[in-house]
C-alpha cells in the first residue's frame, strides 16, 4: 500500500484545481492553497462546477462527489501544509514565481521525506530543485488538462532527484490516482510538449498568414486527421498565455526556429485574448 496519504496543492486556478480534485476523488487528505479569500472562493467554485459536470457526465456518482468534498480543506497560508507527505505546485508558469513558491515550502515541511513536486509544463526540473534544499526530493509531475479527465502524467526526474523518490511517486501516480505514467528526461518540454507546441505554433503561423481561417484550419485537422479538436482550439483551451510560455522555455532551451512564438500569438496574450479562461482567444468562449 502506498505510504502518501496527505497531499496538497499550491495554486488552484485550472489546472491546480484539477489536481486537487484529482486527489480528493482518490481518497486522499487533500489541502488546496491559495492566496487570499477570493481566489479560495474561485476554486471552491471550480473544482464544484467539475464534480458537477462528471456527475452529469455519469462519470461519477452522488456519493463519490459527496465523499471528494471530505477530503478537501481551504487554506490561504502555506504554514497550513507542514504536515504534508506530497505538495504539488502549480501556480502561474513563470520560473520566479515557482522559485519563490517552492523555496517557501521547503522551509514549511516537516518530514524530510516530504515530496516537493512542480507541474511546470516546461520549466527545467533541475533549475527548479537547485533553488531549494531538498533537490533529492523535488521532481516534475505534469498533469494535462482537464486533469480529472485526462489520463496521463508526466513524471520528470531532475539530475538530483533520488530514484527511490522517483519509484515512490510514480507508484503513487500510478495505483493510488489512476493515472497512466510516461517517464521523461528534464528538458524543456518533456515529451508532450516538445511535441505539441511546434504543431500549435504552426496552426498559429498558418492563420498569421491568412492561409486559412481558424475554422478551416481546425476542422482540417479534425475531418482529416480525426483529432478530437483543432489546434487553434487546443491553444484555446490550454491557454495562449501558456502556449506562449511553453514555446519561450521551449526556444531558450533549443533555439530553434520552430519553438519561437509567432507575432500574432504575443499580441494576443498582450491582449488578455488568452482563450476559454478569458471568453476569447482564436474563437470565442463562454467566460470561465
Amino acid at each position: 500500500m502506498n505510504d502518501i496519504r496527505r497531499v496538497a496543492v499550491v495554486g488552484a486556478g485550472q489546472m491546480g484545481a484539477g489536481i486537487a480534485e484529482v486527489f480528493a476523488r482518490a481518497g486522499l487528505d487533500t489541502v488546496v492553497c491559495e492566496n487570499g479569500s477570493a481566489a479560495l472562493r474561485a476554486a471552491r467554485s471550480r473544482i464544484d462546477r467539475s464534480l458537477h459536470h462528471a456527475v452529469q457526465r455519469g462519470r461519477l456518482g452522488e456519493q463519490q462527489r459527496t465523499d471528494a468534498w471530505a477530503h478537501l480543506l481551504f487554506a490561504d497560508d502555506l504554514e497550513a501544509l507542514a504536515d504534508r507527505q506530497l505538495v504539488v505546485e502549480a501556480v502561474v508558469e513563470a520560473e520566479g514565481v515557482k522559485t519563490e513558491v517552492l523555496r517557501a515550502l521547503d522551509k514549511i515541511l516537516v518530514s524530510e521525506e516530504a515530496v516537493l513536486a512542480t507541474n511546470t509544463s516546461a520549466i527545467p526540473i533541475t533549475r527548479l530543485g537547485i533553488a531549494t534544499g531538498r533537490a533529492t526530493h523535488l521532481l516534475g509531475l505534469h498533469f494535462f488538462n482537464p486533469a480529472p479527465v485526462m489520463p496521463l502524467v508526466e513524471l520528470v526526474p531532475s539530475l538530483h532527484t533520488d530514484p527511490a523518490v522517483l519509484d515512490r511517486v510514480e507508484t503513487f501516480t500510478r495505483d493510488v490516482l489512476g493515472k497512466h505514467v510516461v517517464r521523461s528526461r528534464d528538458r524543456a518540454g518533456f515529451v508532450v510538449n516538445a511535441l505539441l507546441i511546434p504543431y500549435l505554433l504552426s496552426a498559429i503561423r498558418m492563420a498569421e498568414a491568412g492561409h486559412a481561417g481558424v475554422e478551416d484550419i481546425d476542422a482540417g485537422m479534425v475531418h482529416g486527421c480525426a483529432h478530437p479538436m483543432g489546434p487553434l482550439a487546443l491553444a484555446d483551451l490550454i491557454g495562449l498565455d501558456t502556449v506562449q510560455a511553453i514555446a519561450e522555455s521551449l526556444y531558450d532551451e533549443y533555439k530553434e526556429p520552430l519553438y519561437a512564438p509567432p507575432p500574432l500569438l504575443a499580441r494576443m496574450v498582450e491582449a488578455g485574448l488568452l482563450g476559454r479562461k478569458s471568453g476569447r482567444g482564436f474563437h470565442a468562449h463562454r467566460k470561465a
